[in-house]
């Protein structure tokens, strides 16, 4: 997973952190894997928070300027707390292990699922939605360009959904392969144990502005920050609004940090003005170094 870094102190040195704050390997998790452990979400969740954490810091120390704003794709959004300030490494750690420990207890295994619509506008995604829940729930919950959204919800309602779509002009309905139905109102058990959890959390205001998932606003109260991450589990993640409110505060260039290159190719396809990358291995790191340093 984190290979294409090369063995860097900054990313050891990250990893070595979370595995203390865990009780476990994850250095060894991301190397050797098996692949069914990494794949499992209280793992998956930790790991990804600690990939994003571990580039962020490794551009800083490689003279990367800190950046206007910030924002995160669902679980990244924990990430960009992190990297404005806002909550300790330290405690996010435990608090995304236990986010992934609610979700997928939340609804029970084979109950939920989530398909990818794509080719079709979100309007029509949510009126086949609403057509085809029948008493289940079936909601769009990412919002991730304006004709690639997310469902999730009963899997026997998002297959009715994921069908409609394609009656309705979707050029693709696939089902992804998820062990809960993320950002549905089916996590709101989990959003309630997320509450617990922050409630004995100590926030800082951020030093850079965060833009959340669920209001797409930049909150900077504590009480406010800890409020917009339980509600966004249970949530949709409004990706093209964020994307959009990023360009219109003046950003020109967006980074994906971590070892992935799903939300750089998103970028231009939510919105004009915005040139994206990916931060995926060092090649890429140092291009975006070169970018905004030019």
């Amino acid at each position: 997973m984190m290979a294409a870094y090369g063995d860097n102190p900054v990313i050891r040195a990250t990893f070595g952190e979370a595995s203390a704050a865990l009780g476990r390997d994850l250095w060894q998790l991301v190397t050797e894997g098996p692949a069914e452990a990494l794949n499992q979400t209280v793992n998956t969740q930790p790991l990804m928070l600690t990939a994003g954490v571990a580039v962020y810091r490794l551009w800083l120390e490689k003279g990367g300027r800190v950046p206007n704003m910030v924002a995160g794709h669902s679980l990244g959004e924990y990430s960009a707390l992190v990297a404005a300030g806002v909550l300790r490494f330290s405690d996010a750690l435990p608090l995304v292990e236990l986010r992934a420990k609610a979700m997928q207890e939340a609804v029970p295994a084979g109950e939920g699922a989530m398909a990818a619509i794509l080719g079709l506008d979100a309007t029509a995604v949510k009126a086949a939605c609403e057509e085809c829940a029948q008493g289940q729930v079936v909601e769009a919950v990412n919002f991730n360009t304006p004709e690639q959204t997310v469902i999730a919800g009963h899997a026997a309602a998002v297959q009715r959904a994921a069908d409609a779509a394609k009656a309705k002009g979707a050029k693709r309905a696939v089902m992804l392969p998820v062990s809960a139905p993320f950002h549905c109102s089916l996590m709101k058990p989990a959003a309630e144990r997320l509450r617990q959890k922050l409630a004995g959390l100590s926030l800082s205001a951020p030093q850079v502005p965060v833009l959340n998932n669920a209001d797409v606003t930049c909150l900077s109260e504590p009480q406010e920050i800890k409020d917009a991450l339980v509600r966004q589990a249970a949530s949709p993640v409004r990706w093209v609004e964020t994307m959009q409110a990023m360009a219109n505060h003046g950003v020109s260039q967006v980074y994906e940090c971590g070892p992935g290159k799903v939300l750089a190719g998103l970028v231009k396809r939510c919105t004009d003005g915005l040139a994206g990358g990916a931060m995926a291995d060092l090649a890429g790191l140092e291009a975006a170094l070169a970018a905004t340093n030019a």
